[in-house]
């Protein structure tokens, strides 16, 4: 099809950066609170927005505990210093995914060792296997909602003795083999921050099955004196716990939970919704030599709101970089992840770790990757025009 009869007008295209809106069931739980103040979540005896968030964050999910905080950033710190692991541990990460995941281990006091990402966004098995040895946990993003073989890393980590956290703020609602991603771990850590699936401006949760682990994180998250009997059970771990640890002041405060809580019933059609229209632009885009989607596991049902592809017969960054400029001409705003400057998903630009690692792999990949947003709410005819845009614009690039 010729370059010309792809062309599209900019505002034909939605503006996918526009966060999900808020339910309009919050808005008389945020006035009732600030009539009367009680922000805090330990303001109240009982029933407070962020106990009850809690109790059906962890229901939703068939957990035992969930611990809500300022972030999913602060729940991968909190679960990090949950196992305590001793200063200087190391800790296996994936080199692609977002810088605050380094950023927490550092904080924590522990090391990352980055882990080669192929093109298919996940983990590198044969690099994961080699780095194994000496590790002292792994923490597994799946970033952007690409799910790493599960069944592969905990099936080495166990054969190890090593704990496995699960960095899930790209997949809520994503399950394999039937199971909650976020639970298949010792730890998994949520995100609530506006582009995700819940859309809260920030926030975060950690959820556990294991009562230990549940209790220190508790504590640390600023449970201070006796407020950590507004939670249930857990009683004797944290009696042994007080005053043992650090108190680092992550908490949740009640308007965030109040501007959640009315979406957690909204998650099983925000995922089917985000779901058809990845799978709608993608098949699109397959269609044309120059894309190529990543397709989802066997295991795995993905809850996808972004999609990501890879450009094939881009052989040059500047070319990569002229789809990227002519997708934005054509109304659709896509980021080539290695060639945008100062992306925080390009591992080169974790400075603060020092000297960083060659990592062929996942650089090759992050020069050719590019990244979507794709929110749940927008319409077959939006869908529909993303994908010409970007069509139009890959033909306007191959065309020269």
């Amino acid at each position: 099809m010729a370059p010309d009869t792809l062309t599209l007008h900019p505002a034909k295209t939605p503006d996918v950066y526009q966060a999900e809106p808020i339910p309009a069931a919050a808005r008389e739980e945020i006035e009732r609170l600030l009539q009367s103040g009680d922000l805090f979540r330990y303001t109240a005896p009982e029933g407070a927005p962020v106990a009850r968030l809690e109790a059906e964050f962890a229901a939703h999910l068939g957990v035992r505990y969930a611990l809500a905080v300022s972030s999913c950033s602060a729940a991968l710190f909190l679960a990090i210093k949950a196992l305590d692991l001793p200063r200087g541990a190391r800790v296996l990460i994936p080199a692609f995914t977002f810088a605050a995941v380094p950023s927490a281990v550092v904080h924590a006091d522990c090391v990352p060792v980055l882990v080669e990402v192929g093109e298919s966004l996940r983990i590198d098995l044969d690099d994961f296997h080699a780095k194994l040895d000496g590790a002292d946990a792994v923490l597994i993003s799946h970033m952007r909602g690409h799910t790493s073989d599960m069944d592969a890393i905990m099936a080495a980590c166990a054969a190890k003795g090593i704990p496995v956290i699960e960095d899930a703020a790209h997949s809520l609602g994503t399950t394999w083999s039937g199971r909650n991603i976020g639970t298949i771990g010792k730890i998994g850590c949520f995100s609530f921050q506006s582009y995700k699936l819940v859309n809260a401006g920030e926030g975060g949760m950690f959820v556990t099955d294991d009562p230990e682990l549940a209790a220190r994180a508790i504590i640390m998250s600023g449970a201070y004196e006796h407020n950590w009997k507004k939670h249930p059970g857990l009683q004797n771990s944290f009696l042994h716990w007080q005053n043992k640890l650090p108190l680092y002041n992550m908490r949740m405060q009640n308007l965030s939970a109040a501007v959640i809580r009315p979406q957690i019933p909204e998650i099983a059609a925000r995922v089917a919704a985000g779901r058809r229209g990845h799978d709608r632009v993608a098949a699109q885009l397959m269609e044309h030599p120059w894309f190529d989607v990543p397709p989802a596991l066997p295991q795995e049902v993905r809850a996808p709101d972004s999609l990501q592809f890879l450009l094939r017969g881009f052989d040059s960054d500047d070319s990569a970089l002229a789809f990227q400029d002519a997708a934005g001409r054509h109304g659709v705003k896509v980021q080539v992840f290695g060639l945008s400057k100062d992306n925080a998903r390009a591992y080169w630009n974790w400075q603060f770790l020092g000297d960083l690692p060659d990592l062929p792999k996942t650089r090759a990949m992050l020069m050719r990757a590019c990244d979507l947003r794709i929110p749940t709410r927008l319409t077959e005819a939006e869908l529909d025009a993303i994908a010409k845009g970007l069509i139009a614009a890959a033909a306007e690039v191959q065309a020269g």
